[in-house]
C-alpha cells in the first residue's frame, strides 16, 4: 500500500495559474511562489467583493481517537467529487503546523487520493506565513523587554508580563523559562513562557481581520503587559504595530493551490482548536464565497471545539452564515468510543457500537442547536460491516440528519460522490436557520458555562481563584461581550481525555482565563491542556529524510 507522501509524489500537478483559471483569476492577480502556489493579491480580493456569495459548508467531525477519522481528508474528498459533479467548489482549509508535523498528529493535507499538494510543502514552511507570524510576534516581545531595559517610561511592572514568545515547534523545556540572566546590559530577570505559534494571538488576529487597516487595528489592541497602576498596556503603547503589520503584510494574502484531481484550495492561517480558535481565516473564507459556489471549509479536531468556535466566534465576528455542516464519523472510532482496544477495532462488534455512539449523537445535537442543516458521513473502513454501516445509518436517519458513506480516502473524489450528491440534496431542501449559541451582552462566566453545559454536557464549572480574579478585570476592562474561546482537550466533551463516549454532570475545571484584546475574544484554558506541546516517545521527525536530488522522505 501506498504512502500519502508516495501517492502525492507521483501525482501530476497542473501549474497554478492553471488552477487559477478555473476561478477566472488571471494571472496578474497571482503573487507566484514556484509554479505550483501561489497568493492571492490584494487588488483581486478587493475587486470581487461585488460577486454573489457561494454556500458554505463546514466539515467537522467526532472527538478525535487513536482510530483516526479523517476529517480533512473528507473535506478534500468532497471537495473532489463536487468537481466531478460540475460544481465549481473551492476549499478553505487552514494550514499545517510543525509541531504535529514532527511530532506526533501529523500534517493537515489529506490523506491517501484526497489530498491538497504540493504536500511536502505544505506541510513544511509553505509560503512562508508561519515564520511571519513567529516574527511579528516575537518583534513584540523584544520591544517590550527593550522599553523595560530602556528606562521604562510606561511604568510597566516586569511581574505582569504577559505577552509570550513563540516557536512553531513542540518545545515542552520552553514553556516556563527564566529570561535576563546574565550583567545588566542583559536585560531585567524575569519568568517568561512560550506558546507554540498556533496559539499566538498574532495567529488569530491575522486569521480574524479583514484587510491591513483591520490588522493594525487589532494588532495595536494587543495587551502585553500592566503597568504598577494596573492599567493595561497595549502594542500601539509600545509603537510596535507598524513593524509588526510589514512583516505580516505578505502573509495576510491568502495561499492558492491544488488538490490531487486538481480542484482549486486556499490554504491559509492555522490556528489550533484546542487551544486557539480553530478556522482558517476570514479573509480566506469570505474570497473563496466571491469566487466559487460552493466553498468547504473545516474546523479543528471535533465539533464540542472547532465547530462550536467557527459559530460563536468566526461567523458572529465575521457576520458569516454557514449553509450545512458535514460531521465525520468511523465505525472505528465509534467503537473505541465503546471501549474496544485498538487492536480490536476491525472485529465486528454492533453492541460496543451501540454503546460509542453516544459521542456522534451528541456532536449532531451540538449542531443541532446552531440551526445548521447536518449530514453524517461515515469515513470508510475495509473492515466495516454491513451490519455496523446499516445501524448508524438508521441511528442518524432517526435524528433527522441525512447519511452518505464516504470512501474517498480509497477512491478520490470518485468515493465522495454520495456525499457530494447526499450535501446538494440537503442544500437544495433544507434552509439554514443559523443562530449563535450566546448573546454577547452575557458575562463572561456565563458564556462560559453555556458552553460548559450546552456542548460538552459539563454539570458545573469550577474557577480558579486567579481565573476568578482575571475575569473580573477583563470585564472591569471593558470586555465582557467578546465570546469565548475554550482551551481544552480534543479527546473526550469533558476536560478529561480518558472520559470518552459522552460523558455527563462533571465538573468543568479553569484554571487559567485571559484576554486577547486584538482577536476580540477571551480565552478559558481547561484541565490540564497546554499551550506548548511537547514531542512523543518516538517523534514523526526521526523518520523523515530527504534523498539527493531532494526528494523528501518519510512525511507521512
Amino acid at each position: 500500500m501506498k504512502t500519502d507522501i508516495q501517492i502525492a509524489q507521483e501525482a501530476t500537478l497542473l501549474p497554478i495559474k492553471d488552477i487559477a483559471a478555473q476561478l477566472g483569476i488571471s494571472e496578474d492577480d497571482l503573487e507566484l511562489y514556484g509554479k505550483y502556489k501561489a497568493k492571492l493579491s490584494d487588488e483581486l480580493t478587493e475587486r470581487v467583493q461585488g460577486n454573489p456569495d457561494g454556500k458554505l459548508i463546514l466539515v467537522t467531525a467526532i472527538n478525535p481517537t487513536p482510530a483516526g477519522e479523517g476529517k480533512t481528508t473528507t473535506s478534500i474528498g468532497l471537495a473532489q467529487a463536487m468537481g466531478k459533479l460540475k460544481k465549481r467548489t473551492l476549499l478553505a482549509l487552514r494550514e499545517p503546523s510543525l509541531g504535529p508535523c514532527f511530532g506526533i498528529k501529523g500534517g493537515a493535507a489529506g490523506g491517501g487520493y484526497a489530498q491538497v499538494v504540493p504536500m511536502e510543502d505544505l506541510n513544511l514552511h509553505f509560503t512562508g506565513d508561519f515564520h511571519a507570524i513567529t516574527s511579528a510576534n516575537n518583534l513584540l516581545a523584544a520591544l517590550l523587554d527593550n522599553h523595560i531595559q530602556q528606562g521604562n517610561e510606561l511604568g510597566i511592572d516586569p511581574r505582569q508580563v504577559v505577552w509570550k514568545r513563540c516557536l512553531d515547534m513542540n518545545d515542552r523545556v520552553l514553556r516556563n523559562v527564566v529570561v535576563g540572566l546574565g550583567n545588566k546590559m542583559d536585560g531585567m530577570v524575569r519568568e517568561d513562557h512560550f506558546v507554540i505559534t498556533v496559539a499566538s494571538e498574532i495567529m488569530a488576529v491575522l486569521c480574524l481581520a479583514d484587510d491591513l487597516e483591520d490588522l493594525k487595528t487589532r494588532l495595536g489592541r494587543i495587551i502585553v503587559a500592566y503597568r504598577f497602576d494596573g492599567n493595561p498596556v497595549t502594542a500601539e503603547d509600545l509603537s510596535a504595530t507598524g513593524a509588526m503589520a510589514a512583516l505580516l503584510k505578505d502573509a495576510l494574502k491568502p495561499n492558492l493551490i491544488q488538490t490531487l484531481e486538481h480542484t482549486p484550495a486556499i490554504v491559509h492561517g492555522g490556528p489550533f482548536a484546542n487551544i486557539a480558535h480553530g478556522c482558517n481565516s476570514v479573509r480566506a473564507t469570505k474570497t473563496a464565497r466571491k469566487l466559487a459556489d460552493y466553498v468547504i471549509t473545516e474546523a479543528g479536531f471535533g465539533a464540542d471545539l472547532g465547530a462550536e468556535k467557527f459559530f460563536d466566534i468566526k461567523c458572529r465576528m465575521a457576520n458569516l452564515v454557514p449553509d450545512a455542516v458535514v460531521l465525520v464519523a468511523t465505525i472505528r472510532a465509534l467503537k473505541y468510543n465503546g471501549g474496544v482496544s485498538k487492536q480490536d477495532l476491525p472485529k465486528e462488534n454492533v453492541a460496543a457500537l451501540k454503546a460509542g455512539i453516544v459521542n456522534l449523537e451528541k456532536h449532531i445535537e451540538n449542531l443541532q442547536k446552531y440551526g445548521v442543516p447536518v449530514v453524517v458521513t461515515l469515513n470508510s473502513f475495509l473492515t466495516d460491516t454491513q451490519a455496523e454501516t446499516d445501524f448508524v445509518r438508521e441511528f442518524c436517519k432517526e435524528r433527522g440528519c441525512e447519511f452518505a458513506l464516504s470512501e474517498v480516502w480509497e477512491k478520490g473524489g470518485e468515493g465522495g460522490i454520495e456525499l457530494a450528491q447526499t450535501l446538494l440534496h440537503t442544500l437544495e431542501n433544507k434552509e439554514s436557520k443559523f443562530t449563535l449559541l450566546y448573546e454577547d451582552s452575557l458575562s463572561l462566566t456565563e458564556k462560559i458555562e453555556t458552553v460548559a453545559k450546552e456542548i460538552y454536557g459539563a454539570g458545573e464549572v469550577s474557577y480558579a481563584k486567579s481565573a476568578e480574579k482575571e475575569l473580573a478585570r477583563i470585564e472591569d476592562l471593558g470586555m465582557k461581550n467578546f465570546p469565548v474561546c475554550m482551551a481544552k482537550t480534543q479527546y473526550s466533551l469533558s476536560d478529561d481525555p480518558t472520559k470518552l463516549g459522552r460523558p455527563n454532570g462533571f465538573t468543568l475545571q479553569v484554571r487559567e482565563v485571559y484576554a486577547c484584546a486584538g482577536a476580540g475574544f477571551v480565552v478559558a484554558v481547561t484541565g490540564a491542556i497546554m499551550t506548548m506541546p511537547g514531542l512523543p516517545k518516538h517523534p514523526a521527525a526521526n523518520d523523515i529524510s530527504v534523498e539527493a536530488g531532494g526528494r523528501i522522505t518519510g512525511l507521512f
